[in-house]
């Protein structure tokens, strides 16, 4: 037999010793994401950071859309409790109704990474997202400032919420905090209910039961699109200013046009692939910050060229 034989049939050996013996490579880990729809860009964007981190770890992720409706978060982390996930990332509608689901994954040893709405309270492992009630401060003084500045101190304003959203509540509360005050009239709330065309019907009933309402603010992505289309198909593009959270195409056409002035722009994205990297920390047997903020920018005519390229 030659060397090179040998070598061969060493390393054949080896393989086979190997085998018997049970050595095998380390097992995939299966991380599941419990979201809240599909439809808004922002939950996309979670999903596609946390595919990115699965994928660049060779693990695996499985993803349940719950189309708006908070019980049926409940029922998909009861099921991959019982398929023996690894993690679970969720994404809450009801951060209160979903606790009694994470505390029983928390008993079955699979750890909850909550991702955008934090749980109260709740055993999830660590939360990933926005401080909301911060940034909700942060975009009520820019629009205090804007009124001082550009509206002649005077600014008659309708909410466009998610009344169900505890989040959403949050950054609600937040601009009313620090807008207050400043010459700003606050007008009726109306619920967008996280959809699209249920925040455009609302925002156009804002407008029609507002008519000297000179500006919007959206607390989300679904909001934010109703209001840009309500507030355009309306023809008051002139009269009427937004302010919201979350960049799409619609909102970036608007701050080009100079109607929709400031957007509070999150980083879904590095939100996903934090929540499936703090999940592998844990699995590893490493501690991990109870919470873990992911800044936000809020984008105007002045830095919108930075976040184009998400939208083509």
């Amino acid at each position: 037999m030659n060397q090179i034989s040998r070598m061969l049939f060493q390393g054949i050996a080896v393989t086979a010793l190997a085998a018997g013996l049970g050595v095998s490579a380390a097992r995939a880990d299966t991380y599941a994401l419990v979201t809240i729809n599909q439809q808004a860009l922002f939950f996309n964007q979670i999903n596609d950071g946390a595919k990115a981190a699965t994928d660049a770890a060779g693990d695996k992720l499985v993803i349940f859309n719950a189309n708006n409706v908070p019980s049926a978060q409940n029922d998909a982390v009861e099921n991959y409790i019982t398929q023996k996930v690894d993690g679970i990332v969720l994404v809450a509608i009801d951060v209160n109704g979903v606790k009694s689901a994470i505390t029983a994954a928390k008993k079955a040893g699979i750890p909850v990474i909550a991702v955008d709405a934090q749980i109260p309270d709740g055993d999830n492992a660590a939360f990933v997202g926005v401080d909301n009630a911060a940034a909700g401060e942060d975009i009520g003084k820019f629009f205090a400032g804007y009124v001082k500045d550009k509206m002649g101190g005077s600014a008659k304003v309708g909410i466009v919420g998610a009344l169900n959203s505890f989040i959403q509540n949050q950054r609600l509360d937040g601009f009313k905090k620090t807008a207050a005050g400043a010459g700003v009239t606050f007008l009726d709330t109306v619920d967008g209910q996280n959809v699209q065309d249920v925040a455009l019907t609302a925002s156009e009933n804002l407008m029609t039961a507002n008519p000297s309402m000179n500006a919007i603010y959206a607390t989300g992505e679904p909001q934010l699109i109703g209001a840009v289309s309500a507030v355009d198909t309306a023809g008051k593009k002139d009269s009427v200013k937004v302010f919201g959270w979350d960049l799409t195409a619609q909102a970036i056409k608007g701050i080009d046009e100079g109607w929709v002035t400031a957007v509070v722009q999150q980083d879904p994205y590095t939100e996903g692939k934090t929540a499936i990297e703090t999940l592998a920390k844990l699995k590893k047997g490493e501690k991990v910050p109870a919470v873990i903020h992911v800044p936000v920018t809020i984008v105007t005519k002045d830095n919108v060229d930075k976040f184009r390229s998400m939208f083509k």
